[in-house]
């Protein structure tokens, strides 16, 4: 019997994912089943932690922001400053009231007198 060479599409398919693992150390890189188990664990890290940093960018922001304002006398709590700008209609976010209040913070202060008005 003559030999019959198999077909590309399997060799194509572990290229690809060779080339997802190819920063990968050891293993990880170089042996095809540990390439395809480094690559699901690598990919289910990537979407776990998008939401994680969402997470911690939010709480960031609220920490500086109750930084600045402690420091500085403009409002007690933070959550009374948010609460205050939802009743005055005054919609800026978490990551811009952070900006400001790391940048430019007689802004901030502007902010907090129209509030208090």
């Amino acid at each position: 019997m003559t030999r019959i060479k198999r077909g590309y599409i399997a060799r194509r398919r572990r290229t690809k994912i060779r080339l997802f693992a190819s920063s990968f150390r050891g293993a990880h890189s170089r042996l095809t089943r540990t390439i395809t188990q480094q690559k699901i664990r690598a990919l289910v890290s990537a979407h776990r932690d998008r939401g994680r940093q969402k997470r911690d960018f939010r709480r960031l922001w609220i920490t500086r922001i109750n930084a600045v304002i402690r420091n500085n006398k403009v409002y007690f709590i933070y959550s009374k400053l948010i609460h205050n700008m939802y009743k005055k209609e005054l919609l800026l976010n978490r990551k811009i009231l952070a900006q400001i209040a790391i940048l430019n913070k007689s802004c901030l202060y502007m902010i907090s007198n129209e509030i208090i008005k």
